[in-house]
């Protein structure tokens, strides 16, 4: 073992938690995810994620720049679908994370993803995920191709907006965020300041 894997195994795990709303609680979650800590005997920091959206999860976000940081050794969450919104996010940032020797843990799901048996597991779930992918983009093409067999004319229709120029605001986030979402495919995740020079 390195002294690096030797410093990440010797730190903290991070227990993180998450609702959509403020209607909702996390209580169920902590009460399994602490005594996951407990029976396991891991000294742990917790992060709750209250009223979060799809675009926006500051605790997750900073959350990550810890582990990216390598401040604890793993992270652990009740389930899966609690730590990431979709198939790819999850795979994604999954890998990210054991790439660097971070372990994973999902309570309820029985993975982990530290061992062989887990790493298995993150394999199935990525060929599915990269086979859904796959279908979506082929009966898209098809239904492209359908449309245009049919004479139909793709796109949004002309309308007012057209004859009028339109403003910038706004152009500057969408292609960095463009960049960002290109690069996460590939493996790299900086900040949305990283793109702003």
């Amino acid at each position: 073992m390195s002294k690096e894997e030797e410093k990440i195994s010797n730190s903290k795990v991070a227990l993180y938690c998450r609702v959509s709303t403020g209607k909702q609680t996390t209580d169920n979650q902590k009460i399994r995810l602490i005594q996951y800590a407990h029976d396991n005997n891991l000294e742990f920091d917790l992060f709750e994620e209250v009223e979060s959206t799809r675009n926006t999860r500051p605790i997750k976000q900073s959350l990550l720049q810890k582990l990216r940081a390598k401040e604890y050794s793993q992270i652990i969450v009740f389930k899966l679908d609690r730590y990431a919104r979709s198939s790819r996010e999850l795979i994604l940032e999954i890998q990210e994370l054991t790439d660097k020797g971070i372990g994973f843990v999902s309570v309820s799901d029985n993975l982990d993803f530290t061992n062989a048996v887990g790493r298995l597991h993150f394999q199935i779930l990525s060929a599915f995920s990269e086979f859904e992918r796959s279908l979506i983009s082929e009966r898209t093409k098809e239904g492209i191709n359908r449309a245009k067999s049919q004479g139909k004319i793709l796109g949004r229709p002309k309308g007012s907006k057209d004859s009028k120029s339109r403003p910038k605001s706004g152009y500057l986030m969408r292609e960095v965020n463009k960049r960002k979402k290109l690069d996460e495919v590939k493996g790299v995740f900086q900040s949305v300041e990283a793109y702003i020079k």
